[in-house]
C-alpha cells in the first residue's frame, strides 16, 4: 500500500557527507554527556527500596518529596502510576542506615506528615491467605495511607542486572551482524551495526543529558530499538539488491537513491503508525511506561534517520557493488567439457 508515489528519485546520497557529519556531531555529543554526566541508574541497578503507597484521594507528591528530603534523600523519586491515588517511591541506599528498616522509617515519616499513626493489621486476600497489612490511620480510625508493596534490591543484584544487560546488548549486535552478513554481504552488516549503535548511543545520550531515570524497562526499549532499526535497514538493503538486478546501468549511488525513494511511502506508514502508539503510551501510560515510551520515541525517529542516511551511506563508502550481491553467471562451455 502506498499513500503516494514519487516519480523522480531524491538524491539522498548527494548530501550523505553533510548528513553524516551531523550524525557524527550528535554521536560525539551523546558520548560526551555519557562520560561527563553519566546515566541516572534506577534502584534496579544501584540497589535500593521500592515502595508502593495508596491514598484514598489524589496524593500530594510534593509534600511526600519534602518529607523524604527531610530524611536525607536529595533526589527522591516520587511518581504516580495507574491513578493519582497510587504512588511509587524509589529510594536509593543511604550510607550509615540499615536497608532492612528503610521502608518502615519512610512510611512512618510520611504517615506522621499526614497527621496519622502507623497501624498493623491482618487482612484476608482473595485467595483466602491471611497477610500482614501496614496502614496509616488518623485519630478517628480513618485510613490515610496504605502500604501496598515493598521490594529491596541489593547492590550485588544491581551489578548483575547491569552486566546481564550489557551482555544482552552485545549478543544482539553480534546476532544482527551474523544475520545481515549471511543474508546480504559483510559491508551491509557493518553499515547496519554502525547505524544501530548510533541509535543506541544517542538514546543513552538523551538520558544522560536530561538525567532521566535509566531502568530495566528503558534497557528493554533500547534493545527493542536495535531490532526495530535493523528491520528498516533490511527493507532498504533488500530494495538495493533488487535494484542492482533490475537497473544494470545505474551507478551505486543512483541505485541507493532509487531504493530509498521507493520505500518512503512504506516508511511513513510503518513508522508513523508505530510512533502514534508509542506517543499514546507516553501521554496516557503513566509513570510505569513514561521513560520506556520516551526511549522508543527517540529510537524510532533516529532509527529512520540512521537507516536512510547512515546505513546506506556507510555501505556505499565501503564500496558495495552489484557483484557483491549478484553472483556472476558462468558461461556454458560449448564443448561441454569434451576434448578433441
Amino acid at each position: 500500500m502506498e499513500f503516494f508515489k514519487i516519480k523522480r528519485d531524491i538524491p539522498f546520497m548527494r548530501h550523505a557527507l553533510i548528513l553524516n557529519a551531523i550524525s557524527v556531531l550528535t554521536f560525539v555529543a551523546a558520548v560526551f554527556f555519557l562520560f561527563s554526566k553519566g546515566l541516572n541508574f534506577s534502584v534496579e541497578f544501584t540497589g535500593g527500596t521500592v515502595m508502593e503507597l495508596r491514598y484514598p484521594h489524589a496524593a500530594n507528591q510534593e509534600k511526600i518529596r519534602d518529607t523524604l528530603r527531610g530524611m536525607g534523600y536529595s533526589h527522591p523519586e516520587v511518581a504516580s502510576f495507574g491513578t493519582a491515588q497510587d504512588i511509587m517511591l524509589r529510594l536509593p541506599i543511604m550510607e550509615g542506615t540499615e536497608a532492612a528498616g528503610t521502608s518502615a522509617r519512610v512510611f512512618n515519616a510520611i504517615c506522621a506528615a499526614d497527621g496519622g499513626a502507623p497501624k498493623q493489621s491482618q487482612i484476608t486476600t482473595d485467595k483466602g491467605e491471611v497477610v500482614n497489612h501496614t496502614s496509616c490511620a488518623s485519630a478517628s480510625g480513618e485510613e490515610l495511607i496504605s502500604l501496598q508493596r515493598v521490594e529491596f534490591v541489593g547492590p550485588s543484584v544491581g551489578e548483575e542486572l547491569a552486566q546481564n544487560g550489557l551482555n544482552a546488548l552485545i549478543m544482539v549486535v553480534v546476532g544482527i551482524m551474523i544475520y545481515l552478513a549471511i543474508r546480504f554481504e559483510w559491508k551491509f552488516a557493518v553499515a547496519a551495526v554502525v547505524a544501530n549503535l548510533h541509535d543506541v548511543v544517542i538514546i543513552l545520550g538523551f538520558f544522560a543529558f536530561f538525567q532521566w531515570e535509566f531502568s530495566l524497562t528503558v534497557l528493554a526499549a533500547t534493545l527493542a530499538v536495535l531490532g526495530y532499526s535493523v528491520n528498516e535497514s533490511v527493507v532498504i538493503f533488500d530494495r538495493i539488491r533488487e535494484m542492482f538486478r533490475k537497473q544494470r546501468k545505474m551507478s551505486t549511488s543512483e541505485v541507493i537513491d532509487h531504493a530509498i525513494t521507493s520505500t518512503i511511502s512504506r516508511t511513513i506508514i510503518t513508522h508513523g503508525s508505530t510512533l502514534m502508539m508509542v506517543l499514546s503510551m507516553l501521554f496516557f501510560g503513566g509513570y510505569a511506561l513514561h521513560y520506556f515510551a520516551i526511549a522508543l520515541a527517540i529510537g524510532i525517529c533516529f532509527g529512520i534517520y540512521s537507516s536512510v542516511f547512515v546505513a546506506a551511506a556507510v555501505a556505499m563508502w565501503l564500496g558495495v557493488k552489484r557483484e557483491d550481491l549478484i553472483k556472476p553467471i558462468k558461461e556454458k562451455d560449448e564443448t561441454d567439457g569434451a576434448v578433441v
